[in-house]
């Protein structure tokens, strides 16, 4: 398996990425990603019982559709809480994709990330899509991952080659997030590209266990937003033996759970105000439920968090405390926590339960005054 550092569009995929007016910057604000063959879809999404637009009209498209070509994205504006109008605007994204790339509108997925609470100004969209369209190539991703991102520092991006058969096979994955970061889904969009030929079952298989283990092991700050999205296509066109068994599934699947961890690592790294990237592994646990519940417990700590960011000897009463809140039923006498120098950019806490012999690890970041004044700022 080789592992590309940058975005590296499978086979059949192109994009592009421009400003068209959303964010009063004037940075990049819409993306475009498109398939020449029509793919195979499978979407994860935030469990906040309020959701944006875009996931209320994916929800719409996939359940009467069973192959799509492009996914169409906005950022600088949430298009959340907006009611029938949201939808609206959400559906005529599509649309206006669809209408640019003459393919129907339901083989359109759409995702918005930004404000909540505005409407969406759906006017430039539609103005800026024909050439958004007209540039749509492989290297266009560099600009798509750009055009993503709100308050991120830099683009998450990855990309994995490996074989199946005699058939080299892609998955390219790009995404952005760096606050209101917590479980179920991290808050976050992420874009996943392959040219496996793979069947509905096991991809939609393939995306759950990776996001299970990945983008659901994380937290900034632990408030789940309303837009959280990951979606993978897969088009087929590496021509590869078609994977459903179980051997080619497993060989498949290690190489999407390497793509969503990497992102997912990313966007603790790049985490608002954050100085520290912190991994929690917690071992020996009865099973790995419990064993990630007792690590996003301490994960989601703000008075461990802070502890981290002083170096503060007091972290270790915090983790003691956090582990003893989670509703797992430890025994205190076979509880053993171990970190390394808390001064270093990446620290390690480890937690042993004694107990079982599941295991389960998260990832997370210091909290500063910086984050803060990070969201104090944005508007």
């Amino acid at each position: 398996m080789k592992i590309y550092k940058k975005a590296v569009l499978p086979q059949g995929f192109l994009a592009n990425g421009m400003g068209a007016g959303i964010k009063k910057s004037g940075k990049k604000d819409l993306a475009l990603f498109y398939s020449i063959k029509p793919a195979k879809a499978a979407v994860l999404t935030t469990a906040n019982t309020v959701k944006g637009a875009a996931l209320k009209v994916n929800q719409r498209y996939l359940a009467n559709s069973k192959d799509f070509q492009a996914i169409v994205v906005n950022s600088g504006n949430a298009n959340c809480f907006t009611g029938r109008q949201g939808f609206k605007d959400a559906e005529q994204m599509t649309q206006y994709a669809a209408t640019a790339l003459n393919i129907s509108r339901k083989k359109v997925l759409v995702a918005s990330t930004g404000i909540i609470g505005k409407k969406l100004p759906v006017s430039k969209i539609e103005t800026a899509m024909p050439q958004l369209a007209k540039g749509l190539s492989v290297q266009g991703i560099s600009a798509a991952k750009s055009a993503i991102l709100t308050t991120d520092t830099f683009s998450k991006e990855i990309a994995v080659k490996f074989n199946i058969g005699n058939r080299m096979v892609t998955i390219c994955g790009v995404a952005k997030g760096s606050g209101m970061i917590a479980p179920n889904m991290a808050t976050m969009l992420g874009f996943i590209f392959t040219d496996a030929n793979i069947t509905q079952r096991a991809l939609n298989q393939a995306l759950l266990s990776a996001v299970g283990q990945s983008f659901n092991c994380i937290s900034v700050d632990n408030c789940m937003s309303t837009n959280d999205t990951v979606i993978i296509l897969a088009n087929g066109v590496s021509g590869n033996a078609l994977i459903g068994g179980k051997k080619n599934l497993q060989l498949f699947s290690k190489a999407l759970n390497l793509v969503c961890l990497e992102l997912a690592k990313k966007i603790v790294e790049d985490a608002e105000g954050a100085t520290k990237f912190i991994r929690i592994t917690v071992g020996k646990a009865a099973s790995f439920d419990q064993a990630r519940r007792v690590a996003m417990q301490v994960a989601n700590s703000d008075l461990f968090k802070t502890a981290i960011y002083g170096a503060s000897p007091n972290f270790f009463g915090r983790v003691v405390a956090a582990v003893g809140s989670s509703g797992v039923k430890v025994q205190e006498e076979r509880l053993k926590i171990k970190a390394s120098s808390l001064k270093k950019k990446h620290i390690d806490i480890d937690i042993q339960l004694n107990a079982g012999n599941a295991s389960a690890v998260a990832y997370t970041c210091d909290l500063t005054h910086e984050y803060i004044k990070i969201n104090t700022e944005y508007n």
